[in-house]
């Protein structure tokens, strides 16, 4: 005789047993200031927005900056270096949209701290640069 491997008792154990996971995955920031507190966290430091500002500005080693795309004030929509597609303004204050999506944040960050600086950023990098990023007001 067949045996369901799905029974109500394994559905209802494994949803007991993954519940922690979805709370983990469902309670992600999702606003900038929310993210900034996440990585300061896993940092171990508060951030400087002062420091955000001239790793934002600075190159690292390789040919650009954040700047390079980004401009160095970015309030106003920026260019991307080598292929001129338009980038929305990155300032949260200036694009209510930006860091809003933790997972973007991350694919973003992964993708551009590669390129400038040829490595991941860490942690307190990209709470620096959040910090700075959030400092810029209207």
């Amino acid at each position: 005789m067949f045996r369901n491997p799905f029974s109500l008792r394994t559905l209802a154990l494994s949803g007991v047993l993954l519940a922690p996971l979805w709370l983990a995955f469902s309670a992600h920031a999702s606003t900038p200031a929310e993210q900034l507190a996440g990585y300061t966290a896993q940092a171990g430091a508060a951030a400087q927005a002062a420091r955000g500002q001239t790793l934002f500005t600075s190159k690292h080693g390789k040919d650009w900056s954040c700047a390079s795309c980004h401009t160095a004030l970015p309030t106003v929509a920026g260019k991307h270096a080598s292929t001129a597609k338009v980038i929305g303004a990155l300032a949260p204050a200036f694009n209510p949209e930006r860091f809003t999506d933790p997972a973007k944040t991350e694919k973003w960050f992964r993708r551009n701290c590669n390129d400038v600086m040829g490595r991941e950023c860490t942690a307190a990098e990209k709470a620096d640069v959040l910090a700075w990023l959030i400092s810029l007001k209207p």
